[in-house]
């Protein structure tokens, strides 16, 4: 019995220690794609990112957003050209673990709780 519990111990602490690959500052400039399901329809957005500067290319129509890094994997998006008052919002963006060409984000409208999760492929 004691066996069983030292084991168990050990497995928790060693869980405990994972920590996700996170190399973030390899994915703040380059173009990317995105694919989301939106009433069981697959939608891809692309976008371009240079630092400060996000140009999203969805259903044909370009949008640019500006970008403010808080840190490495944290960042805030900012429509500059807004049509509504859902897009005057900023939104809060993530970054929780990468890969050589993808990582995966969490986002949330800043000042809301309700929070989401996407991956974003890296393209070039």
């Amino acid at each position: 019995m004691l066996k069983t519990l030292y084991l168990i111990l050990l497995f928790v602490v060693l869980l405990g220690c994972y920590e996700p690959e996170r190399n973030c500052s390899d994915f703040k400039n380059g173009a990317f794609s995105f694919t989301s399901i939106v009433d069981g329809k697959e939608l891809k957005t692309t976008f371009t990112r240079n630092d400060n500067l996000e140009v999203d290319y969805f259903a044909g129509k370009a949008d640019s957003s500006s970008v403010r890094w808080i840190n490495d994997c944290e960042y805030i998006v900012k429509k500059l050209n807004p049509k509504s008052k859902a897009e005057e919002k900023p939104i809060h963006m993530k970054i929780l673990s990468t890969t050589d060409n993808s990582y995966t984000f969490e986002y949330s409208i800043v000042g809301e709780a309700k929070k989401q999760r996407g991956t974003v492929t890296k393209t070039n």
